[in-house]
């Protein structure tokens, strides 16, 4: 079947890559800002005098094939720019290129919102850019995506402290994380307020908390994928900030300068280093020295070189690195690395489009704790990948393949104190097709995705859909649909409420014959979602916005943390639950959210809230994840006072709600005798370890979780330079948010107390 569709797509490939003449003619080019060169992927073309108008894709490349002998007029706009015109002939197998560069205007962030929602119809996703992170409170005074994402509905947070990021009933390894296409396993710090990415160099991030299209697979989940800006190709620049939890530094300029319809280049590097285990100690001296044993250290560099023909190529790496000590007890070091480039070409004649990528990474991870038993997780490999794009009439095309290929090398010892082990090489096949209809009220991607997984013999053709329908310019309605699968899975359970241990495993081909007395046939997990919702502009400054979803997980594998005896022979008439390494279950997640955004020259508010039921069965039993927050809502709000353009002061707040998280409550202790010398122990004697009743999993529920986090800031400009000063209070009124409860010590641990911090920052 895999053979098949790939080979369907490389007929359409070459059929359309070799049409170098049409009958028709075409115009086609791309968008710049004439000041600085940064290509505008808000802009829309319009061909008159038709009807016919064309988004700019995410390269603000545009184009129009089939177009009859005739005279015609390009108009070029985006949201805060001058109109822009060009007038051209089409002759028989007439080509013509032309790109636009638009004039930076004057106007109110306000006004650019509404129009970009009447022009701008999509599926549903969450879009924000780095400017829109700063526009919140930070923590720490640090602005940081993992912040951002925690006020998009349908996102859940476990904690301050080690937790994780749960996205409408899919656990963390169910998240595909890119940057820039590469992927990113750990994308969040142990501390649990930073992410690894700078937000200065974040140029767009989107989120689809499900109903993902075609062009990604590989997880069942959910996709966060985050684009970085370019370097400045004008002039140099920098930007130094400090604070009481880390300090950073970011460089960029041009290598070959800007200047209209030549090539050009450019860098960025930026290195944030995290010194919280010792600022800790002057700064929050009422904090055990244990609650902030936490370091890091993020370097990211960019290199882009741009064609005058409107290509370009784009090398970027990264290191990023986290180091936690907790004093007698347990350390964990984990390291991210990666090495990535894409690239996009635009033959002259060709009117198919062609880009692609490469990419290199490896997470590993190390947890130490006395009683040296192994516990690491390493997971690297290598992707490829080919797009290629065709423009219809008024429709889009889009095909692409790409080769995954990584290794784990894995070892745990659980509390049975019975080991699982994994090294395993594992290569994955994929193809992809999609078809994009594009009206002036309606919007609809239909496309299929087949997952090829070589090392477990399985394949899945996943179809997919979403649209978007605005009967009037103030309404919007739209929906996504798909099926889904992935081979990865992670060495953390679902059932631990602290995860800093986060490792990864590819999926095993060993796992149970039967599950709920049918068949397994086959060793994917697989998913397949369904969302919808409408969004309504009441006024300029008021948006409300609801959306509904269901996804069904249909099969899911874990590690088996249950298991006591080793799969051996000796064990064969051991239940088989006791003895496998891996179990299956299944599950739902449902619900849905409610937004609603006000937003004014000076004052930005916004408020959410999402009701979420998750819900999983292993076989035996039936129960709810520990991330199965049923409520969870957000405040935020920023509000500027003075005149908007002279760098007033500002000031903001964010206040979180969530219910408590399921745990699994204590029946009663007992001794428990590790007969690890056979009929020779003596067990009449000897002393055993503490053993622990549990009650029915994940029975109980923690209190309500709410934290209130306050923040000001005020920017002064002198001489062509920025001096900004921050000042927050996280958890204002010190609130008691319950971590986790040693039920072994009994002792209750919460999460980050009240947590004043100050910060300077200096562009240059």
């Amino acid at each position: 079947m895999f053979r098949g569709f790939v080979g369907v797509l490389f007929c359409c490939s070459a059929f359309l890559f070799n049409s170098l003449h049409a009958q028709t003619g075409e115009v086609k080019g791309f968008v710049y800002d004439n000041a600085n060169g940064t290509r505008l992927t808000t802009a829309i073309v319009y061909l008159l005098p038709t009807d016919r108008y064309a988004q700019a894709n995410g390269n603000a490349y545009f184009g129009f094939t089939k177009l009859e002998k005739g005279k015609y007029t390009l108009m070029a706009t985006a949201i805060g720019y001058d109109t822009a015109y060009f007038d051209f002939d089409i002759g028989a197998n007439a080509a013509v290129k032309n790109d636009f560069y638009l004039v930076n205007q004057q106007m109110d962030a306000i006004e650019i919102n509404v129009k970009q929602k009447k022009q701008i119809i999509g599926p549903p996703v969450t879009d924000f850019t780095g400017k829109d992170i700063k526009s919140m409170p930070s923590v720490g005074s640090e602005p940081d995506v993992m912040q951002y994402l925690q006020t998009i509905g349908g996102v859940v947070f476990t904690g301050d402290q080690g937790g994780q990021l749960y996205i409408r009933g899919g656990s963390p390894v169910m998240n595909k994380i890119m940057l820039d296409g590469l992927p990113i396993y750990n994308p969040f710090h142990s501390i649990g307020l930073f992410s690894v990415f700078d937000v200065d160099l974040i140029s767009k991030a989107s989120v689809y908390t499900g109903g993902f299209g075609a062009e990604y697979g590989g997880r069942i989940g959910a996709v966060i994928d985050i684009k970085t800006r370019d370097g400045d190709i004008t002039k140099f620049r920098g930007k130094a900030n400090a604070s009481t939890f880390a300090s950073k530094l970011l460089l960029e300029g041009p290598i070959k300068k800007f200047s209209r319809g030549n090539s050009n280049s450019s860098f960025a590097i930026s290195y944030r280093n995290s010194y919280l285990r010792q600022s800790s100690r002057i700064f929050y001296p009422f904090i055990e020295s244990r609650k902030l044993p936490y370091n890091f250290g993020d370097l990211f560099a960019k290199f882009t070189v741009n064609s005058e023909s409107g290509g370009y190529f784009k090398l970027y790496g990264f290191n990023f690195s986290d180091n936690v000590r907790f004093p007698g007890s347990t350390s964990y070091d984990w390291k991210n690395t990666g090495i990535g480039g894409t690239f996009l070409i635009v033959p002259q004649y060709s009117k198919t489009q062609l880009d692609g990528f490469f990419t290199y990474s490896k997470y590993a991870i190390n947890q130490t704790e006395s009683d040296n038993k192994p516990r690491f997780s390493e997971i690297g490999g290598l992707s490829f990948g080919l797009n290629f794009g065709y423009q219809l009439k008024r429709d889009f095309v889009r095909w692409g393949l790409d080769i995954n290929g990584f290794q784990t090398d894995f070892g745990f010892v659980n509390p049975n104190n019975r080991g699982v082990a994994q090294r395993e090489s594992t290569t994955e096949l994929n193809g992809y097709a999609l078809y994009q209809i594009k009206r002036k009220r309606f919007n609809a991607e239909l496309g299929s995705r087949m997952q090829y997984y070589a090392s477990l013999g399985n394949s899945s053709l996943e179809p997919r859909l979403s649209f978007s329908y605005r009967p009037i310019a103030r309404l919007n309605f739209f929906g996504a649909a798909g099926k889904y699968s992935q081979n990865l899975l992670s060495a953390s359970s679902d059932r631990d409420v602290v995860n800093l241990f986060y490792g990864f495993l590819s999926g095993p081909d060993n796992l149970p014959k039967t599950f709920n007395g049918k068949p397994v046939t086959h060793s994917m997990q697989t998913a397949r979602h369904l969302a919808y919702g409408v969004e309504y502009r009441l006024t300029k400054q008021v948006e409300i916005k609801a959306e509904g979803f269901y996804k069904l997980f249909d099969q899911i594998t874990n590690i088996n943390r249950d298991k006591l005896f080793e799969n051996t022979t000796i064990n064969a008439d051991k239940p088989e639950r006791l003895r496998t390494d891996y179990i299956i279950e299944n599950g739902n997640a449902y619900g849905g959210d409610i937004g609603f955004t006000y937003a004014t020259k000076h004052t930005d508010i916004r408020v959410n809230y999402s009701l979420t039921y998750a819900n999983r069965f292993d076989g035996n039993i039936s129960y709810q994840p520990i991330f199965d927050r049923r409520h969870n809502g957000n405040i935020v709000a920023s509000y500027k006072i003075g005149n908007v353009k002279k760098q007033p002061w500002e000031i903001g707040l964010r206040w979180s709600i969530g219910s408590g998280f399921p745990f699994t409550q204590t029946l009663g202790f007992y001794e428990k005798f590790n007969f690890g010398k056979g009929l020779d122990a003596d067990y009449v004697n000897a002393n055993g370890d503490l053993g622990v009743l549990y009650s029915n999993l994940n029975g109980g529920r923690l209190p309500y979780y709410h934290r209130l986090d306050l923040s000001v800031n005020k920017s002064i400009k002198f001489k062509n330079r920025l001096l900004a000063i921050t000042a927050g209070v996280t958890n204002a009124y010190n609130r008691q948010n319950i971590f986790y409860f040693d039920r072994f010590r009994y002792v209750r641990e919460n999460q980050l107390p009240l947590l004043p911090s100050v910060g300077l920052s200096y562009d240059f």
